[in-house]
């Protein structure tokens, strides 16, 4: 069955048959809903590859993994990204994966999906304060959605999980426990979410009336060796803090070796809090407290809101900030003398 005879068998023209098939508005619904039925009936299917064509369509929307590659296997990027297939299954779009080779170079990545017309949008996390991507993408004209906000360009479509909760609230609790010297293991300082958790740590130390120490402030990448690294610096300072707050659940784990290292106890004698859930946190010793938002959610979200934007909805309507959760297990420890 093609559209010739699935046209002659409704005694439609082949053009009224493919204005229905594609939900053309200057077809009326009852003549849409009867070439429909009667597809279904007959075993009709459209070839994708022609419509495509027709349309000047890839309906292909890419999504670009930023490096480091082996953070993208933690649980809330598969997460984020089984969100983001599901809702595209009720869309005739799929879904394309790209990574990208280095922090350097990742831009071609987005040039390679751009400029060979491969997708239709963009999709992609890990924003920056200042970020090219989202200039390039920009002056191209090709719609995109984030998970994060960004300082650069025209408003765009987002998600963001806010770590300026996660680290105002974080930091608010050690100090109701009588932390004064309080740590922040922040993820490199380029990445969007990285500034909001510092913003957040400063606001509660603010509210509290604690000065703001940049020595207790330690830059590391988001793997558990550089939380490691992070904590074994600020631990052999003179002073050392008596609590840590933690850019990811990594860098928490990180950090609680570095507390062992010292013959000293995470949640007893050194506070520790993360940030992101990871499904490893409950069972760690001990139990990690941390904050957390449904990646699965914010990655369905993305879709409606960049399917919103493609069909004409001003981006600045479609950027939307989360608050994440504490979620309280035994990390962060008591009270302090």
């Amino acid at each position: 069955m093609n559209i010739v005879a699935l046209a002659r068998h409704l005694d439609l023209a082949v053009s009224t048959v493919s204005k229905a098939l594609n939900g053309r508005a200057d077809v009326s619904e009852a003549t849409r809903e009867r070439v429909r039925d009667a597809a279904r009936a007959l075993g009709f299917s459209p070839d994708p590859a022609a419509r495509r064509l027709r349309k000047g369509a890839s309906e292909t929307i890419g999504f670009v993994l930023s490096p480091p590659q082996s953070q993208f296997a933690h649980p809330f990027f598969l997460d984020l990204l089984l969100g983001i297939e599901q809702a595209l299954e009720q869309t005739p779009y799929q879904l394309v994966i790209v990574a990208g080779r280095s922090v350097e170079t990742e831009l071609d990545s987005f040039r390679r999906l751009v400029e060979r017309r491969r997708v239709d949008a963009v999709m992609f996390g890990r924003t920056r304060r200042d970020d090219e991507r989202i200039r390039y993408l920009q002056e191209q004209g090709m719609p995109f959605a984030t998970l994060g906000r960004s300082e650069t360009g025209a408003p765009f479509p987002y998600v963001d999980i806010d770590r300026t909760v996660a680290g105002r609230d974080g930091t608010a609790r050690f100090i109701g426990l009588g932390h004064r010297r309080i740590g922040l293991l922040a993820p490199p300082r380029y990445l969007m979410f990285s500034h909001h958790l510092t913003e957040g740590y400063r606001a509660a130390l603010e509210a509290a009336r604690l000065p703001f120490d940049p020595g207790l402030v330690a830059a590391c990448g988001l793997a558990e060796a550089d939380g490691l690294a992070g904590a074994r610096q600020l631990l052999a300072l003179p002073d050392p803090p008596t609590a840590f707050m933690c850019g990811n659940d990594l860098i928490a784990c990180g950090a609680m070796r570095a507390i062992v290292e010292t013959g000293r106890r995470p949640g007893v004698d050194v506070g520790v809090i993360g940030c992101d859930d990871h499904p490893l946190g409950p069972y760690l010793t001990p139990p990690l407290t941390t904050f957390s938002a449904s990646a699965k959610a914010a990655g369905a979200r993305m879709v409606e809101l960049l399917l919103s934007h493609m069909n004409g909805t001003p981006a600045a309507a479609l950027q939307e900030v989360w608050s994440p959760e504490v979620i309280l297990r035994a990390s962060h420890g008591g009270a302090v003398g």
